[in-house]
């Protein structure tokens, strides 16, 4: 499963921010799909995570503030709102199938006080 993140930016505190990942398969035939982001020095973390067989998950950190969507076609969607200085770093699309792992290029959001 190849995917392409975008809507990445800078922004400043309190704005928002769309992201999109575009799977090459389709959402459907994929276990898990998710958003996860890593800021400088610190290691990658879980932010929101979506299935259809469990529904949407979130870091309690974005709870209330990000939403995560599908199109139930090849694509998830980040909405972040109310952004945070400490919302910053690189934010990865994954996707997981068949036990397997698979990671987009990455996307960068920086948000600034």
């Amino acid at each position: 499963v190849q995917l392409q993140a975008s809507g990445g930016g800078s922004v400043q505190a309190g704005g928002s921010l769309k992201l999109a990942c575009v799977a090459s398969a389709s959402v459907r035939s994929i276990d898990v799909m998710g958003w996860y982001r890593q800021a400088p020095g610190k290691q990658r973390e879980l932010v929101a995570t979506i299935s259809r067989r469990i529904g949407t998950n979130y870091a309690d950190s974005v709870k209330g503030r990000f939403t995560i969507s599908s199109d139930n076609d090849d694509a998830i969607y980040l909405q972040m709102n109310s952004l945070k200085s400490e919302d910053t770093g690189v934010y990865y699309c994954n996707a997981k199938r068949n036990r397997l792992n698979y990671w987009g290029q990455g996307t960068q959001v920086t948000v600034s006080s």
